[in-house]
């Protein structure tokens, strides 16, 4: 489904996409500074108010974290998506690791662990599987269309609002999941590529936002709170 005319209701994917990394590169900005300077505790704590401070500044720009389908529903398979996606992620990530490694100071622990449970699982899913995804579904449809140029019609012509809730292309969930692997540690590509199609999967399932966040949300805590028990830093 190709939509004829750009959507009056959003802005384009271009005029978005300043909105929709704002809030990822002040989060790695902040933590980007010396310890020296800055204390990793804080760090986190400027990351995660300098993130949500561009979160609430945006909201309106934002796509719906709802969907179709009844928001109880898209909870609990977050919940159930995201213990899913801690045990995707132990275990493709764990061989390529040693065990054990060096424990995180509590206080930088527990910031981390608040800052990747809220503000990180929002941006990231708006940004990969909200911006990204469906300007990659609606990209994939006007190429198999003909279209002569199909990347410039996405970015400046139409919006994300113009992609129906669950859209999807096998082209559009590998760019989507190849890009949200591109932003982590080499070690971590295949887990984080494994993970961007789960994610997707959600999308799909679910047709909302709302599903992804819960879930990355939840892999992100839960991943913590098993390195923390187990000693198994190097995986974190």
């Amino acid at each position: 489904m190709i939509p004829a005319m750009p959507s009056p209701r959003t802005p384009s994917h271009y005029a978005l996409l300043f909105t929709y990394v704002l809030p990822y590169f002040l989060y790695v900005f902040a933590l980007m500074l010396p310890e020296a300077w800055l204390p990793k505790p804080w760090s986190y704590g400027i990351a995660i108010a300098a993130s949500a401070a561009a979160i609430a500044w945006a909201w309106r720009w934002f796509l719906p974290l709802r969907g179709p389908q009844a928001a109880s529903g898209s909870v609990l398979a977050g919940i159930a998506g995201g213990i899913l996606g801690t045990a995707l992620w132990l275990a493709i990530k764990a061989p390529f690791y040693e065990p054990g490694g060096e424990a995180w100071p509590p206080a930088a622990f527990w910031m981390r662990v608040l800052a990747s449970g809220t503000v990180v699982a929002f941006f990231e899913e708006q940004l990969f599987r909200g911006l990204l995804l469906r300007g990659a579904v609606l990209w994939d449809r006007l190429r198999r269309a003909g279209r002569t140029d199909p990347l410039g019609e996405v970015l400046h012509e139409h919006g994300p609002g113009d992609v129906e809730p669950g859209a999807w292309t096998p082209a559009a969930l590998a760019i989507s999941s190849l890009a949200f692997a591109a932003g982590h540690a080499p070690g971590e590509w295949l887990a984080a590529t494994a993970y961007g199609l789960l994610m997707a999967g959600l999308w799909i399932w679910r047709k909302d936002l709302l599903s992804c966040v819960i879930a990355h949300s939840v892999t992100n805590v839960t991943l913590a709170l098993w390195v923390w028990r187990t000693g198994q830093w190097s995986v974190w």
